[in-house]
């Protein structure tokens, strides 16, 4: 597996896990700016966030070996009942700074990144019932927050959205009792079967997730529990096929960018599943994962490709760039533009399978110039 190095807005120089790309920078040296206000959520709805902490004791941790449980946090976003309130931080300066030194990038201004302006209310009561959920999952060496935009307009739009930060997977994760795990499973990031092992974990979490919270979460009747889908982001997208495999209860599933580890049973899986990849991700390409497993989905599938894109344009990293001091390379999509195809794909994908509202975009070339739809569409 190759290792595409992307100094990724402010995260610097990550080792994405799904990348099948020869190194290449994807930003360059600007000046830093201040703090960035993420993009306003697309959808009708006001947004609220909380952040549950669970702990599985039926299983030992897989990557800290002096853990007999499993400890996880799951930030919430959802639909909420009031615009008002103090808004939810991004991340805390600890798990920015973290994040920016596991990244290579210790002397950028990790106050900056923490202090990016979100939407959603803090604590705020949700409104709604059965509401349909999506689970989110970043990829390696990221939280979740760098997922925050896509999670606040899924919000906006009538979802509940839970990302899990998986623990020791990240370079920063905040757990109940204040302290901050940083990434244990970096240490066997060169192990045969590494990743492979890591989506089994990222699936045996999502079970585990959607087992609690029901009971965990003091307004879990907002949750449609017959509707669910996981959408991830490079082995984050990975985990959701592993989920996929192993979970019937995810009904749907969105890999952003990430090459599979988890195996397809021969006899295929019929759920809606849509590929949303770089311009890495085309077929026959380096990474030959998307093609074989391409053959196995044999229910409603699309693969489609953002053809200036790059690994992380599906999250928040290019808003990110210029508050560190980095700008993106000529060809690539503006961060903005990067945002608004990730939540209208994504938006239409989980519209249709989730609410049953036919998505013209779905099928076939659309407005969108930078969007190619990289095999038929089948069914």
């Amino acid at each position: 597996m190759r290792r595409l190095l992307i100094v990724a807005a402010g995260l610097a120089v990550l080792t994405a896990c799904s990348a099948p790309a020869p190194p290449r920078s994807a930003v360059r040296q600007a000046q830093p700016s201040g703090p960035v206000t993420l993009p306003a959520p697309t959808g009708p709805r006001p947004v609220g966030t909380t952040v549950l902490h669970l702990t599985d004791g039926s299983r030992p941790d897989p990557w800290n070996l002096d853990a007999d449980t499993r400890e996880l946090k799951v930030t919430l976003w959802y639909p909420a009942a009031r615009r008002d309130g103090p808004r939810a931080p991004y991340m805390s300066v600890k798990e920015a700074e973290l994040l920016l030194r596991g990244s290579g990038s210790s002397t950028s201004p990790a106050s900056a990144l923490s202090m990016t302006r979100t939407h959603a209310v803090k604590d705020a009561a949700p409104a709604g019932r059965a509401l349909p959920l999506v689970v989110l999952s970043p990829g390696f060496t990221k939280p979740v927050s760098t997922l925050t935009s896509l999670a606040e307009d899924l919000a906006s739009r009538g979802y509940v959205v839970a990302g899990v930060d998986h623990t020791y997977e990240s370079y920063a994760t905040t757990l109940a009792d204040g302290r901050v795990a940083e990434c244990l499973a970096c240490d066997s990031d060169t192990d045969p079967g590494f990743r492979a092992a890591l989506v089994r974990v990222r699936a045996a979490d999502v079970s585990f997730v959607l087992d609690e919270l029901a009971s965990r979460w003091a307004h879990a009747e907002v949750i449609d529990r017959e509707r669910i889908a996981m959408v991830g982001q490079s082995i984050g997208g990975a985990g959701a096929v592993a989920a996929m495999v192993v979970d019937p209860r995810v009904r749907a599933g969105i890999d952003m960018d990430g090459t599979t580890y988890a195996r397809i049973p021969q006899g295929g899986l019929s759920r809606p599943f849509m590929f949303l990849g770089s311009r890495e991700h085309v077929p026959g390409g380096r990474d030959h994962t998307w093609d074989r497993d391409w053959k196995l989905l044999t229910g409603w599938k699309r693969w489609i490709v953002l053809t200036n894109g790059e690994h992380q344009s599906f999250t928040d990293v290019p808003l990110l760039a210029r508050t560190i001091g980095l700008e993106p390379l000529p060809g690539m999509p503006a961060a903005e533009r990067g945002s608004e195809l990730t939540r209208t794909y994504v938006g239409a994908f989980l519209d249709l399978h989730l609410k049953g509202r036919q998505q013209g975009v779905l099928e076939g070339p659309s407005r969108h110039p930078e969007v190619r739809f990289a095999v038929s569409t089948g069914r």
